[in-house]
């Protein structure tokens, strides 16, 4: 799911399952590495939502996170954050965010 501004609070803090979000840009190499990795998170585990933001097309999304550089990961429960993933990470490293 792609977020944006006026999505962002329902889909990720307002949600009743964890969620991942994904800052990324088409740019970014590494980003493009990360994408398949989240694909087969969101693939193999119901239980959790995952979503992407592109920094380029949503800039305040990424200066209300702090979000500078990129893939980050940011990962959410009961709509806090818990924690986050820099850079390219493996697919055990990112849902370890909710252990």
């Amino acid at each position: 799911m792609e977020l944006n501004a006026e999505n962002f609070d329902k889909e990720v803090l307002g949600s009743d399952k964890p969620v991942l979000v994904d800052f990324w840009a088409s740019w970014c190499g590494p980003c493009m590495m990360l994408a398949p990795i989240m694909e087969e998170i969101e693939r193999e585990h119901d239980e959790i939502k995952v979503c992407k933001v592109n920094v380029d097309e949503e800039p305040e999304l990424a200066q209300r996170f702090e979000i500078s550089t990129i893939p980050r990961v940011l990962a959410f429960d009961k709509g806090k954050y818990i924690g986050m993933s820099e850079g390219l990470a493996d697919k055990e490293y990112i849902l370890a965010l909710f252990n």
